[in-house]
């Protein structure tokens, strides 16, 4: 659990500091689209999300006590790999990374579902 949350939780947090730093880049490659205005302002606030969601999501010492930030990943990747699908069918918004995107979270989504279906191990273990 603990290397898949160190995987899922930098690369959120990642997306989420470019989308903080440079959300025309960012926004430009998955969505093949440059915001503006209120879409500028909405990116940058995704990005802070994906920035908090990652840091909140990284794993401590006592990673093994807490599915919390593996269920918060689940969540997260299923929904995202489902818009990102509903966005490279409809044709309207792809960039040249939407498509990579939504396979890496289709990725996360199986794995997260692979390690939560896992019996956890006995307490005082380590996965």
């Amino acid at each position: 659990m603990k290397r898949l949350l160190v995987v899922a939780a930098g690369c959120e947090a990642l997306t989420g500091l470019g989308l903080v730093v440079d959300p025309l880049l960012v926004v430009q490659l998955l969505l093949g689209a440059r915001p503006s205005g209120a879409g500028l302002a909405m990116s940058r606030v995704a990005g802070i999300a994906l920035l908090g969601l990652g840091l909140a999501c990284w794993p401590d010492r006592d990673v093994i006590a807490s599915r919390a930030p593996l269920r918060a990943m689940l969540v997260y990747n299923v929904l995202a790999t489902l818009y990102l699908l509903f966005l490279g069918v409809g044709g309207e918004s792809v960039g040249p990374l939407l498509w990579p995107a939504g396979g890496a979270h289709a990725v996360l989504t199986i794995w997260c579902f692979a390690v939560i279906l896992r019996p956890a191990p006995p307490a005082g273990q380590t996965a």
